[in-house]
């Protein structure tokens, strides 16, 4: 098949949808697929085995040089299937149709507007909360996924302290809910070994975070450790992974601990009430929520991690990168 990938990201931010997009690239390509990539030019280094096409994705969704610019493009292309990713790609998409292929799209993120998919042929959900929210007659249910193949030998990219090691990643953005995490470390520090959080990933967020581990008085028990591209390493050697998000589509740490058998707890956001058992849910987004679910996971691990070997089993058959890549081409190729 000819396949066009949208994605309309500014061209500022590495996330999970952007890593899907290159991810579901890659696999598509090694599976036998043209892929032809739409993005901001500052992405075209992420996407070594596609067939990128540089677009002012920067500018507004409405503006008629972008849209210019992508309908000539996809014209030129003629795929099989144009597939946007989020709800910027998805407009661009839907509101201009030029040409005879297939328009489909995914919603990676719980929004309270998902309108602007309405008028693509398929829509893809990368969870089961937000399938639901989709009111669409050809909608889809394919979960992320990640490469499954395991890390051999110490960390590379990290030095764990001696102690218990806790873990979060992601974007240092208000949505993330480190805040609340750190405020919860002084508390968790009464209990015998203390436990030591480091955060992987960069943002808007860093500089309020170091103050708030300053004035919290944990700088020996919090370390944030910027971006790395890989985790999987630091991943298979932590104790424990925390996702304190206040809302999440379907969180790509999530898919990466479950394959590595890494225990993982988390606030009730999408992705993560479907596939982790209770004990490994928050009751709630607050700072004292968050401080209980880890300080009841730290204290039996092995009861945590024995709870959560279905979710274990079910990412190994499911999570993976071949299986989500395949899924897609199901999608593509399923009659309207």
């Amino acid at each position: 098949m000819r396949v066009a990938l949208v994605l309309a990201t500014p061209g500022t931010t590495w996330g999970g949808m952007e890593k899907h997009v290159a991810e579901l690239s890659e696999t598509l390509t090694s599976l036998g697929h043209q892929v032809h990539v739409l993005a901001h030019p500052a992405y075209q280094p992420r996407f070594p085995t596609a067939c990128f096409h540089p677009c002012p994705m920067n500018l507004g969704r409405r503006n008629p040089w972008l849209t210019w610019r992508i309908t000539r493009t996809l014209k030129q292309i003629s795929p099989d299937t144009a597939h946007a990713h989020g709800n910027k790609a998805a407009s661009l998409l839907g509101r201009f149709r030029v040409g005879s292929w297939q328009t489909v799209g995914t919603a990676h993120g719980s929004k309270s507007n998902l309108r602007a998919f309405a008028t693509l042929d398929k829509v893809i959900a990368v969870s089961r909360s937000i399938y639901e929210q989709i009111d669409h007659p050809r909608r889809y249910l394919v979960y992320n996924g990640a490469n499954q193949e395991a890390a051999i030998g110490p960390p590379e990219s990290h030095d764990f302290s001696a102690g218990l090691n806790v873990i979060a990643a992601g974007r240092l953005e208000p949505v993330k809910g480190f805040d609340k995490l750190i405020r919860s470390w002084p508390t968790l520090l009464a209990s015998t070994p203390k436990p030591h959080l480091t955060i992987f990933g960069d943002g808007s967020e860093m500089e309020r975070l170091k103050a708030l581990i300053r004035d919290s008085g944990v700088q020996n028990f919090v370390t944030l450790a910027g971006y790395r591209n890989d985790l999987s390493d630091c991943i298979r050697h932590a104790d424990l992974l925390v996702i304190s998000s206040k809302r999440e589509g379907f969180p790509y740490v999530l898919v990466e601990s479950l394959l590595s058998e890494c225990p993982v707890v988390s606030t009730p956001v999408s992705g993560c009430i479907e596939l982790l058992p209770d004990n490994a849910l928050a009751s709630g987004f607050s700072t004292e929520a968050i401080g209980e679910l880890v300080g009841n996971a730290l204290s039996d691990l092995d009861t945590l991690r024995a709870s959560e070997q279905q979710a274990f089993t079910f990412a190994r058959e499911n999570l993976t990168l071949d299986a989500m890549a395949k899924a897609t081409v199901e999608v593509y190729t399923s009659s309207l």
